[in-house]
């Protein structure tokens, strides 16, 4: 089935018990058995589909993983109390004294954090490599894992996904991809040869900004490490976040297009402006990351980084905030339009030199385009002023 299709059929197994067109939520902390080998079955099971423990899922979370690794085409999914507790589970899972992991430069800051604070100090080597590395001469016997993040966080920058993958593999090296901004709907993760895709469903999964879930998709196989960290660590999500990522989860492809064509209608709309030195975004034929983009995507709903023209803090800080309908914060892929200073966590406690461009991130959410263009244009103008 088209996953248009598969959007709305998926994930309703349990819906008919209760009459329902949707699987009910199920919340408990205790599942029972009918029988003593039916428990010893689900306890000694290194891989399970259903519920054995409240902690590892009741029927509502393994609806919405089925659903989830129906629609990226793979195996099997993982439910994750957010985004970063899946990337960082992923992480974990293959780190460990000795061992080397690659990461490419740019990716989400909190990921970056977790490296550098968390699994460098209990002795892996991590390694940061930029968009046109050559992957295969970074390499080593210990190199336990490849993770990347396209487009980069903040910077768009994309990545070759197939010839990491490709490179990686020659050597059985596993990838991990961060794949939240694409999404299944327009980043077919597995297909390039990813073997661990992660997504903040927080994001454009749900939809609807009000909840934190991650999800991890892959083989059996790719998975069994992480599978296992999350039972040790208690990872997974809570039977509530996955029912309300269950709703939204129906709706994404119709979504993400609308995402995608206020989107791109925002962004050249801010190309000519006087103010606006540079547009970050993929999907734009200017972009030098545009080719890879389209061979690698079937679309981008964004988000996007704008470089404006150098100004001083007071300026910027005018456009900010004269801004109405985008709200000032860190997350994205709901609803709402959303801006944030583009600054590295590194350099956030940082003053910005007057002579530098200003890098905003923007997140279109599905308010007219029309009017979001005519929200930007009276921040720029403030912003001339200053």
């Amino acid at each position: 089935m088209d996953r248009e299709t598969l959007l709305v059929h998926a994930a309703r197994r349990t819906a008919a018990a209760a009459n329902s067109v949707s699987p009910p939520l199920v919340r408990t902390s205790t599942t029972v058995f009918d029988s003593l080998d039916a428990y010893k079955q689900a306890q000694g099971a290194l891989v399970f589909d259903g519920p054995r423990y409240g902690r590892s899922g009741t029927s509502t979370t393994f609806e919405l993983q089925r659903a989830m690794a129906q629609i990226a085409n793979t195996e099997t999914c993982i439910a994750t109390s957010s985004g970063l507790a899946a990337i960082t589970a992923v992480l974990a899972a293959h780190a460990g004294p000795g061992r080397h992991i690659l990461v490419s430069a740019g990716v989400y800051g909190p990921t970056r954090v977790f490296c550098d604070k968390e699994i460098v100090p209990s002795g892996t080597d991590v390694e940061y490599f930029a968009h046109d590395a050559d992957v295969s001469s970074l390499l080593r016997d210990t190199t336990s894992l490849v993770f990347v993040e396209t487009p980069a966080s903040l910077t768009m920058q994309m990545w070759d996904v197939r010839a990491i993958c490709a490179a990686a593999h020659d050597r059985g090296v596993p990838v991990a991809c961060d794949s939240t901004w694409g999404t299944p709907i327009f980043f077919d993760a597995h297909a390039l040869g990813v073997d661990i895709s992660v997504h903040a469903a927080t994001k454009f999964i749900n939809g609807h900004s009000d909840v934190l879930l991650g999800l991890i998709t892959g083989t059996l196989d790719a998975l069994a490490g992480v599978r296992a960290y999350c039972d040790r660590s208690g990872a997974h999500a809570a039977p509530d976040t996955c029912w309300l990522t269950l709703r939204g989860l129906r709706t994404l492809a119709v979504r993400m297009e609308r995402h995608q064509r206020s989107a791109l209608a925002v962004a050249r709309w801010l190309q000519s402006q006087p103010c606006v030195q540079r547009v970050l975004f993929p999907a734009l034929a200017t972009d030098p990351g545009y080719e890879l983009w389209r061979s690698q995507f079937s679309g981008a709903a964004g988000p996007f980084t704008v470089e404006l023209a150098p100004c001083g803090e007071d300026a910027f800080t005018r456009f900010i905030d004269q801004l109405s309908l985008f709200g000032l914060g860190t997350s994205w892929g709901g609803f709402e339009s959303l801006v944030m200073p583009a600054v590295p966590h590194h350099l956030r406690a940082l003053a910005a030199p007057a002579d530098a461009p200003r890098l905003v991130r923007f997140h279109i959410g599905l308010e007219s385009p029309q009017d979001l263009c005519d929200d930007l244009a009276a921040a720029l103008t403030a912003l001339r002023r200053g």
